[in-house]
């Protein structure tokens, strides 16, 4: 399937290794990825905060460039603060006809539009409703037995539950422990898995940020998991670069691997870890787990 790509900008700058696991294992689903290379920050939902009209304006443009993206079936984004932020957008745009024409007013100087009516999923939704978890299963080369893995999904993604199409039918808050079990692994429930990150506040009370990120940490390895597994880069880097410093907050030994979600899948896949940038991580998962000689030694 084509999609029109929008991988955030952490995972292009920040954590280079998370956009580029999603190239390597695209190909692997007969995924195409059409990148959105002049798209714009989705804002954090930092920038609504201050602007809305700026905020929807500047998600709006990339909607409009996903839409100019021919053959696309959706846009597909890596990270579950932009679900977040562009859904939240998405849904006044698509609310309210006068106020989509005002902003596609600022938009036309540089040629484009928002039509109401895009889809734009996760990449963890659309492995789940597009390409079917029976499907992925078929496709695992290397089965993550025995591995342990803890899901975080965080606060973007899960709530608020109405926006996000979350429901009986769609039970999106629990994708991650479906898939997880599809690619052979354990998952492992703790407290903090659909908590936040602390991220968001770290710039105004890091050690309030620090705390939270370390008390999900502590209980995940608490209850025994191997490694956590996120769809959100933001997420990714509070747990993984800033264990260090949440470890001296809550006063205990961290050691917790953190891996985003299209590098598990990776794994699973049969790729190389050095090829899905595990090597950059700040808490190597070779620190807890021997991925030469045990989940991932070799090919089923």
């Amino acid at each position: 399937m084509k999609v029109a790509y929008w991988p955030g900008c952490v995972s292009r700058g920040f954590t280079p290794e998370l956009h580029g696991s999603m190239a390597k294992v695209a190909p692997l689903l007969d995924i195409e990825l059409v990148e959105l290379d002049r798209g714009n920050c989705c804002g954090a939902g930092v920038i609504a905060e201050h602007n809305q009209e700026l905020a929807d304006t500047l998600n709006a443009r990339t909607f409009a460039l996903a839409q100019q993206v021919e053959g696309a079936e959706l846009m597909m984004n890596i990270c579950s603060t932009c679900q977040g932020a562009q859904t939240e957008c998405q849904e006044r745009l698509d609310a309210n006809a006068q106020y989509r024409a005002h902003v596609n007013e600022t938009l036309s100087s540089d040629g484009l539009t928002y039509e109401k009516g895009l889809t734009n999923k996760n990449f963890l939704w659309l492995l789940v409703e597009e390409i079917g978890l029976d499907t992925l299963a078929s496709k695992v080369r290397r089965p993550l037995t025995n591995l342990k893995v803890g899901p975080f999904y965080g606060c973007y993604i899960v709530r608020p539950r109405n926006r996000l199409g979350i429901d009986d039918e769609h039970p999106r808050d629990h994708y991650m422990e479906r898939l997880i079990e599809a690619l052979g692994g354990t998952v492992i429930e703790y407290a903090g898995m659909r908590k936040c990150c602390g991220f968001p506040i770290i710039t105004m009370n890091k050690d309030a940020s620090l705390k939270q990120a370390g008390t999900h940490l502590g209980d995940a390895m608490d209850a025994e998991a191997d490694c956590l597994v996120t769809p959100c880069p933001l997420c990714h880097l509070n747990l993984d670069l800033q264990q260090p410093l949440a470890a001296k907050v809550v006063a205990r030994k961290l050691e917790m691997p953190v891996l985003h979600l299209p590098q598990l899948v990776g794994l699973a896949l049969g790729l190389d870890p050095k090829d899905l940038g595990l090597s950059r991580h700040v808490v190597k998962p070779t620190s807890v787990i021997d991925w030469s000689t045990s989940v991932v030694a070799s090919a089923a």
